[in-house]
């Protein structure tokens, strides 16, 4: 999954981005409202995390811009303004969360996860491929019922992969969902993490799982 956090506070958003990537998400910082404009219109993001006291556009704005270029990407706003009053207005200018600093960084990683559940026709967290078992809460993967040990890239690929299974997904949509914005595409970093993951996942067990179309990129499914 591919975040974008909007906060003009260094410590904060680094902070933030390193419990993110911990957890496996891939995440865009950016520090002033307009660059969280430029980012969100122009990139592709799960999730949206904005402070509302921003410099050149606040978070309220930024919302409100975004929500009318219909982008419907899940938000939470984190912020300090934390009344009564500030709460509603951020979820009457369409926010789907508000979370007021300080903050527990456990309950943001839950109410993003909650977000992110939102819209499937399930509350699911364990997802199945064949004999491929992902839980999505605790970051395991099974095959067999045998745990494969990942590495954090590692997972962010399966999960991506598992989550769009039998749909093809080219080098570009990889990297945009598993890397961030300032990812290299003209390196060979997601065919050397893509072939990781198949020794880990596929090479002793079947059926094969991660096809390679020629061209194009690979799709998760069973073999037909």
């Amino acid at each position: 999954m591919r975040l974008l956090l909007v906060e003009d506070d260094k410590r904060v958003a680094h902070f933030i981005k390193k419990g993110l990537k911990e957890n496996h998400y891939a995440v865009d910082v950016a520090y002033d409202g307009a660059e969280g404009f430029y980012l969100a219109t122009h990139e592709d993001y799960d999730l949206i995390i904005l402070d509302i006291m921003l410099p050149k556009i606040d978070g309220i704005e930024l919302l409100k811009g975004i929500r009318k270029q219909g982008i419907n990407r899940p938000v939470v706003f984190l912020t300090a303004k934390d009344e009564t009053k500030d709460i509603v207005e951020g979820l009457d200018a369409g926010a789907d969360d508000y979370l007021a600093k300080p903050f527990s960084f456990n309950e943001l990683l839950a109410r993003i996860r909650s977000l992110l559940r939102r819209g499937k026709s399930e509350k699911t967290t364990v997802f199945e491929v064949a004999n491929l078992k992902l839980n999505i809460t605790t970051h395991e993967a099974f095959r067999d019922n045998q745990k494969i040990e990942l590495t954090p890239k590692e997972y962010a690929l399966l999960e991506y992969f598992v989550l769009n299974k039998g749909q093809v997904l080219t080098r570009t949509m990889i990297s945009e969902h598993v890397w961030d914005y300032n990812f290299d595409t003209m390196t060979n970093v997601i065919d050397v993490h893509i072939n990781h993951l198949r020794n880990k996942i596929d090479r002793n067990f079947t059926p094969q799982l991660i096809h390679t179309i020629k061209g194009v990129g690979y799709v998760l499914k069973e073999a037909d």
